[in-house]
């Protein structure tokens, strides 16, 4: 079963790639998808992580909740 995180409080300067590697460390990552502004292409400070298992999911969100992230306090939790 894949489990959708929601990732908040990025930094702009945040990429796909960096939030892949940051939750790749707790188990198989789908997907990465950072939400950005349509208008100016500015991030908007938020995406979601596609996990492929419950089990890795909740074990990212353990470790990764409130950490720092880029000078960042990231916000996590399933979606």
């Amino acid at each position: 079963m894949e489990t959708r995180i929601y990732v908040g409080n990025l930094p702009c300067d945040a990429t796909e790639d960096d939030v892949y590697a940051l939750f790749s460390t707790f188990g198989k990552v789908k997907s990465v998808k950072l939400m950005v502004d349509p208008v100016t292409g500015y991030s908007r400070g938020f995406g979601f992580v596609e996990m492929s298992s419950e089990e890795n999911a909740n074990n990212a969100i353990a470790e990764v909740r409130g950490k720092m992230f880029k000078d960042r306090h990231i916000w996590v939790s399933m979606k």
